[in-house]
């Protein structure tokens, strides 16, 4: 079974040993109520299909009459909630291939397991004869795009939407607007839009389109409007809906965590709200609608005697009991609009209506296998989401993703475990921009989709590795620029020069994790340079992993074939500074230099020293001032075969140091 490269792996597989030809004769037909998703979804299967192969197949749209070789069938047209049955089965046999599900959606998700099935060989492309019985184990599998710190254009959304799709997930949350931005065209209150976003908002019409798109691809689109706190841009617009008088608010343009908010003892705030989100709700045909309630410290809150006084009035002890007064009006006025209320999980408290859905983030004190604030919420009977862990613009490895595992070991009732619906990746947006955003997202955002839909049992770290290689360079298929926009940005960097030594450098680098790279909030603004090397590098350094993994083994069981990998990498790094040297130095490589002459020279040091079996005591302290300097962040990235370069240097000095 390993040989299928499937992601997220389907709940039941087994074999036989059929296969069927992808010849120009292979066709497609569809039985359903209602063609439209599906319909759709075959006539892109066809042109991806002979994209990939390269077959010309003579009907390149689904038969009409009769039967194709690939039978799609469904029963019902979903809806897009919570209770969407995704289920399918696919069996290939000999001569045909049956896809059956209760659903269209059900449909749309075995057409892309069949076509993550295309095989060859030397002489033809096939579908193995397998048979698969698949289901999710989460019903809300999401990805969550920040647009207001950095605006995302419509195609960005939309190819990040088809990559969802291929990987199962069926949830856009869309956050639309924050202190940076309000990135939605109002009719109501314009002066949202065109004083607080520079011009770069979607119109409603924009907005209607990506939804229906979305809604094309089986995944539903939840929109957040974040308040009563993150609202600078809104008290940019309506400075009177503000907490403090006589304060200037203007557009923010730093990354962090601000004081303005909306003030809650105000009955024009909430005719605002009622007004907005009565002109909102219509764009977004989903069940859910997020507020945020975030990060609200209430600076402005304690600093205003009136709302104090109003505090003591209402006996609210804490500016947290107050933010929960507001929730709850903000509640009504959605139910009102036949929306039901989702926040982040400062929502959280004992007189919010169970019809909440909490988003929980934050827990990692509590211990993931505890849940955090997600275990809390469902207990309390709360649907719930989990994104603690799942934070891919922390540019943590993909092996910690893949570990998260949203309930754990905890026990649960059926009802709370049926209150956990599931998770969502987050893509805050303070450190991407159009260019790099894909890859911030992608790959490792295909494994998270795999954590939520696949058994809890998938977890085999190595293996989510070899099919993830493969799944990546296949999401290219989809528009996505995750891989190639890498060489884009050394191309800009180096006006255009051999960028190969820059290529080498970056599959060894990652970016510093963890805002590390926006300590404080003070050292990128909105319209700070993103086209840097910290920009081009990855979360996952392709060389490094292959290099660690040789150097643990090699140094268990000094294999030789572990020793080639590692001598072979030494002497391509040795001589790299070399390559580096020739680039016209500029600005923005010359911070690079120390990095890349300190490791050609530990390189060429090590590779010496293993050849020979022997190192002097002055290489041997030439080599700890290398490295050593090596264990420094350069130009916001660090150096990802750091410690494997030590124990290499250790070994040495245990082993080969000579008078």
């Amino acid at each position: 079974m390993l040989k299928y490269n499937l992601m997220p792996w389907p709940k039941e597989i087994s074999e036989n040993n059929a296969k069927v030809l992808i010849n120009s004769n292979i066709t497609v037909s569809v039985i359903g109520a209602d063609q439209g998703r599906v319909h759709n979804a075959a006539v892109n299967f066809i042109r991806r299909l002979t994209d990939r192969t390269g077959i010309f197949i003579n009907e390149g749209f689904p038969i009409k009459t009769g039967k194709g070789t690939i039978e799609i069938s469904f029963e019902t047209i979903s809806k897009l909630s919570i209770n969407d049955d995704e289920s399918y089965t696919l069996n290939v046999n000999n001569e045909t291939i049956q896809l059956h599900a209760k659903t269209d959606v059900g449909a749309l998700r075995g057409l892309e397991t069949l076509l993550q099935l295309t095989t060859n060989n030397e002489s033809n492309y096939y579908f193995p004869g397998v048979t698969i019985t698949d289901a999710p184990r989460f019903v809300w599998r999401g990805l969550m795009i920040d647009v207001a710190r950095h605006f995302e254009p419509v195609d960005v959304l939309k190819r990040n939407l088809r990559a969802m799709a291929s990987v199962k997930m069926n949830v856009f949350h869309w956050h639309l607007i924050d202190d940076q931005g309000f990135r939605i065209e109002s009719k109501v209150y314009p002066k949202l839009h065109l004083l607080t976003s520079d011009g770069l908002f979607y119109t409603q019409e924009q907005i209607k389109d990506v939804v229906a798109y979305a809604s094309n691809l089986g995944i539903r689109v939840v929109p957040e409007f974040d308040v009563p706190g993150h609202a600078t841009a809104i008290l940019t617009a309506y400075p009177e809906l503000g907490s403090k008088d006589n304060y200037t608010y203007t557009t923010e343009r730093f990354s962090g965590v601000f004081d303005p908010t909306l003030n809650p003892i105000k009955d024009s705030t909430y005719t605002f709200l009622e007004n907005l989100f009565t002109e909102m709700t219509p764009l977004f045909p989903d069940d859910y609608f997020h507020i945020g309630g975030d990060e609200n410290a209430g600076k402005h809150w304690g600093e205003n005697k009136d709302i104090q006084a109003f505090k003591k009035a209402n006996k609210l002890k804490t500016n947290h009991d107050l933010q929960t007064y507001f929730n709850i009006k903000l509640e009504k006025i959605l139910n009102k609009l036949g929306k039901k209320l989702m926040g982040w999980d400062e929502i959280m408290t004992p007189n919010m209506p169970k019809t909440a859905l909490i988003h929980s983030w934050r827990g990692e004190n509590e211990g993931l296998s505890k849940g955090g604030t997600l275990i809390s919420a469902a207990k309390a009977g709360y649907k719930t989401v989990l994104s603690n862990g799942f934070y891919i613009d922390r540019m943590q490895p993909v092996a910690y993703h893949y570990g998260i595992e949203p309930i754990g070991d905890v026990k649960l009732t059926d009802t709370e475990r049926a209150n956990i619906l599931g998770g969502e990746a987050t893509m805050w947006s303070e450190l991407v921009t159009p260019l790099t955003i894909d890859s911030r997202i992608w790959p490792r955002t295909a494994a998270i989709a795999e954590r939520l839909w696949s058994k809890q049992e998938v977890n085999d770290v190595e293996n989510m590795k070899r099919r993830l290689k493969d799944v990546s360079y296949k999401l290219e298929e989809l528009g996505l620029t995750h891989i190639k926009n890498r060489d884009v940005i050394f191309r800009m960097m180096t006006n255009n020069q051999n960028i190969s030594a820059l290529i080498d450098l970056s599959k060894i680098c990652e970016p510093l994790k963890i805002y590390q790279r926006n300590q404080d909030g003070t050292e990128y603004k909105t319209y700070s340079p993103f086209t840097l090397f910290a920009d081009a590098c990855t979360a996952d350094a392709e060389d490094a992993d292959s290099f660690n993994n040789s150097v643990s083994n090699y140094l268990k069981n000094q294999n030789n074939q572990d020793y080639g990998v590692i001598m072979e990498m030494l002497e391509k790094w040795s001589k790299n500074h070399d390559l580096f040297q020739k680039i016209d130095m500029n600005p923005k490589l010359k911070p690079l230099e120390p990095l890349s002459n300190n490791l050609s020279k530990t390189s060429e040091l090590l590779l010496a020293a293993f050849k020979n079996k022997s190192i002097t005591p002055n290489n041997l302290k030439i080599l700890k001032t290398t490295s050593d300097a090596l264990k420094l962040p350069y130009q916001d990235v660090e150096l990802a075969i750091v410690e494997s370069l030590e124990k290499l240097f250790n070994y040495l000095e245990q082993n080969y140091l000579t008078p």
